[in-house]
């Protein structure tokens, strides 16, 4: 798949570096500046993927769902712009999403860009930081989180483990945050899509880390039901610790 994942890494570069020229060099705010921006890489993006894998199927955030998918064997699975309020506010905090899901692999191949650069699955270039010293109780767990809708699991984990929340926008970033080392854990409960996670959990999974639903389950894609609210990853020395503090918070809520 090293193939694939060089076209998901540039491809999702090439939308992201339109995106940085967008922003700079126009004058719009706000809800006008989102909608430019999904535009602005969406088309672009999906017409490279119909000009490079035409007997591909695509599913984008950003275009009508063609149930037709469920029947492929090979589905592009693309977020072009994660994190708008963040790219509209002018931060850092936004990113581009590729993935490619197969009948006989799952996520195949993936890459996460920002106007900072990218992470593929054909180069995840790991360095998640070592969890042990969190598992000693020498250091708290730092843990990436939304910086404008905290999900109420992650509130509870906060409390339980002392943990040490690190607000962050795209699901993207926040993923490629725990394969780089700057946080340890990214636990999301209550609102995503596929397109919000395939990618980085892609480039998770080939930079050695765990992935899972909150209760430990396969994260699964191309479904016909594209909500796939919840989301760990971590090391995995980190997950039991995490995944058995998340059940008890949910145990005690009940």
């Amino acid at each position: 798949m090293t193939d694939d994942a060089r076209l998901a890494a540039e491809l999702a570069q090439r939308a992201a570096d339109e995106l940085v020229r967008l922003r700079a060099g126009t004058a719009l705010t706000g809800r006008a500046l989102k909608d430019a921006g999904d535009a602005a890489a969406h088309a672009p993006l999906v017409a490279a993927l119909r000009d490079a894998r035409p007997a591909d199927a695509v599913l984008s955030e950003e275009a009508a769902d063609d149930p037709a998918r469920l029947d492929a064997d090979r589905v592009w699975i693309v977020d072009p712009l994660d994190g708008t309020r963040e790219f509209s506010e002018h931060r850092d905090d936004w990113a581009v999403h590729v993935a490619l899901w197969t009948r006989t692999g799952g996520l195949a191949a993936g890459a996460v860009a920002t106007g900072a650069g990218v992470r593929s699955t054909d180069d995840p270039r790991a360095a998640a930081a070592d969890p042990a010293p969190v598992l000693a109780g020498e250091r708290p767990l730092r843990l990436a989180v939304s910086r404008s809708r905290p999900p109420a699991v992650v509130d509870a984990l906060v409390r339980r483990l002392g943990a040490e929340p690190v607000p962050m926008g795209s699901a993207g970033v926040k993923t490629m945050a725990v394969v780089d080392g700057t946080v340890d854990a990214y636990v999301h409960g209550g609102g995503q899509y596929e397109w919000d996670s395939a990618a980085p959990v892609a480039v998770a999974r080939a930079a050695g880390l765990h992935t899972s639903r909150l209760d430990g389950s396969p994260l699964e894609y191309n479904r016909a039901e594209v909500w796939l609210p919840d989301l760990v990853v971590c090391p995995q020395p980190l997950a039991q610790h995490l995944l058995a503090a998340i059940a008890a918070g949910e145990e005690e809520e009940a």
